[in-house]
């Protein structure tokens, strides 16, 4: 009996730990424009050498920057719905908006999602 017992809980943990690990979000965690202000807040604000940290596009105005950052975010979760990689939306959005090693990374990138995030739940 304590055997059966003792396999059942292990069976019932597995299937909960592998339904988390395959769960997919079908739902943005938080509203794009929310993530965009996070991410204008985090890259430096007013005060950031390239607004939102956008790098890669060029832009004449702060309202041009914010619409391209959308556009990121809400391709980002296009894709994101489209794969399974078992990362949660906004560490895959990490990952494609400000990657860890690339070519512009003052070792600064692996903080980026924290910040984010500090910046989302404040």
């Amino acid at each position: 009996m304590k055997n059966r017992i003792i396999v059942a809980v292990l069976i019932l943990l597995t299937a909960t730990y592998w339904g988390r690990v395959q769960a997919k979000e079908t739902v943005m965690p938080y509203r794009a424009d929310q993530i965009v202000d996070a991410i204008y807040k985090a890259e430096g604000g007013n005060a950031a050498t390239y607004l939102y940290g956008i790098r890669s596009i060029p832009y004449k105005t702060p309202l041009e920057a914010r619409r391209i950052c959308l556009n990121t975010v809400n391709n980002q979760w296009k894709r994101h719905t489209a794969h399974t990689c078992g990362k949660s939306f906004m560490q895959c959005l990490a990952d494609r908006y400000c990657p860890v090693g690339c070519g512009n990374d003052t070792g600064t990138n692996k903080f980026w999602l924290k910040n984010v995030m500090y910046f989302l739940t404040k």
